[in-house]
């Protein structure tokens, strides 16, 4: 089974650990006098690096996975070979990497990036595609779970619109992983944009084409997401790549309630509905985003204990331990999906489809023994259902630190109306000496919210204190 590579890219500016260019990169950008004089050039690899290319590796990848390879080529005399860990590689878990004109070409001559590659082996390769620079990857395009064997294969990803590329940068790049916990080799040459002209009018879906709805607050952004491309190739097979929500162009029913910008991202105004669609190219895409704005956020009390007396798990009012996630998304059974928000500076823990969730911070557990109470504040936004409960589990992982060694321990407490109240904040306190069946609290790891009916709850100053 491959290692799971979801969140790489995403801070991609953090993960550019060392970029290297054939040519310097430092050129004025007034020696440019138009967009039009940027390079037109559509080769990418052809035997070498073309003009003005360099290849940057991802963080956490294998740094030396990319070589030159003179022996295997589909053609020419050299090909790009790709040197993907085994599980455990002390150099890297996983291969992956971008290959950037620093300056940017002008690519709104050609209708698709193609290239032909093969394997030591048959093997899906994870992502391909062009658009990622380090940067903004304002026009991101990936093509995902790609098959791949022994044999020279033609590959094409159509570009969803040409004519936004005026001064593209990230010109190629792919990321794979282990195959079934192994390493294996792949190459790949000719990288070049062409004009095909035989690739469909492509259709798009936003949400993943769902119609989807969320709850939010004046200030409070939200970005449209699920952006899937799908195009007719020249063998008449429908092929799907997952784009940047910049090639779309956006449309919001009530601009007076919520704004959106040319990145899909949204911006609430004023208390109202909204609904998000948009069109590709002039043509409409399936899915919907309906932005119901609440108003006003009403903020969680502010915490006015020192930091000195406070070990913080989430707040905005205090330095946070080191937290391994919010959501583990305990399959199969939970539900619950995170939409985080943040108003004027305020983070606020969003649980949707709340059934429970878990918060675990093990990497290092805390030492709470100092420590009298812990505290969460919790905002329902709906109505209260008839016989509602809120449980707060408290796990210590026993002396050993690990989670199942035989010596874990934790305490429920539950909560229920006339406590559980909706549209309005409620402080949780729970003091150490009402948790008899917490035998320590030298290894605290985890905070469970359970007894959610698959509605919404807010979270926020979750800590412990004394």
């Amino acid at each position: 089974m491959k290692n799971s590579k979801i969140n790489y890219i995403k801070n991609s500016s953090l993960l550019a650990l060392f970029l290297l260019f054939n040519v310097s990169c430092d050129r004025d950008l007034s020696e440019d006098a138009t967009l039009s004089t940027y390079s037109k050039n559509g080769e990418v690899f052809i035997d070498a690096f073309s003009a003005g290319l360099g290849y940057g590796a991802f963080g956490g990848s294998k740094y030396s996975a990319f070589t030159v390879d003179s022996e295997v080529k589909y053609a020419g005399t050299s090909s790009m070979r790709f040197d993907v860990p085994s599980v455990g590689d002390p150099d890297g878990a996983y291969a992956g990497g971008v290959f950037i004109d620093g300056s940017g070409r002008n690519l709104t001559d050609f209708d698709a990036l193609t290239f032909w590659v093969k394997a030591s082996h048959a093997a899906t390769l994870n992502e391909v595609g062009f658009g990622t620079d380090f940067g903004l990857n304002k026009y991101k395009v990936a093509f995902q779970n790609v098959p791949i064997d022994t044999n020279w294969k033609k590959i094409i990803i159509p570009i969803p619109d040409a004519s936004k590329l005026i001064q593209e940068k990230g010109m190629f790049w792919y990321s794979e992983g282990p195959e079934n916990g192994l390493g294996y080799t792949f190459w790949i040459d000719n990288v070049r944009y062409e004009k095909l002209g035989t690739i469909a009018h492509g259709q798009a879906s936003i949400m993943n084409g769902n119609t989807a709805s969320e709850t939010t607050f004046v200030g409070v952004t939200s970005q449209v997401d699920g952006v899937i491309a799908t195009f007719n190739m020249p063998n008449g097979i429908n092929q799907s790549i997952t784009i940047s929500p910049a090639y779309l162009n956006f449309i919001s029913s009530n601009p007076a309630v919520a704004t959106v910008n040319s990145s899909g991202v949204i911006t609430s105004l004023s208390a109202g509905t909204t609904i998000i669609t948009a069109t590709i190219n002039g043509t409409p895409t399936t899915g919907s985003l309906t932005i119901n704005c609440a108003g006003v956020f009403t903020h969680s009390p502010v915490p006015t204990l020192n930091q000195a007396n406070v070990i913080s798990i989430f707040s905005n009012a205090y330095t946070n331990v080191p937290v391994n996630y919010y959501n583990g998304y305990w399959a199969p059974w939970q539900t619950t999906l995170s939409n985080d928000f943040s108003v004027q500076g305020d983070n606020v823990l969003n649980y949707t489809v709340f059934n429970f969730v878990g918060i675990e911070f093990s990497s290092p557990t805390i030492n709470a023994t100092s420590m009298t109470h812990f505290h969460l504040d919790a905002f329902i936004p709906g109505t209260i259902a008839p016989g509602r409960q809120l449980r707060v589990i408290v796990v210590d992982f026993g002396a050993d630190g690990v989670y199942g060694g035989g010596d874990d321990t934790r305490h429920s407490t539950t909560f229920t109306a006339p406590f559980l109240v909706s549209q309005n904040w409620m402080s949780i306190e729970i003091p150490f000496s009402a948790m008899p069946s917490l035998l320590s609290r030298s290894h605290l790891a985890q905070i469970i919210l359970e007894g959610g009916d698959n509605s919404v709850i807010y979270a926020d100053n979750i800590y412990f204190h004394n």
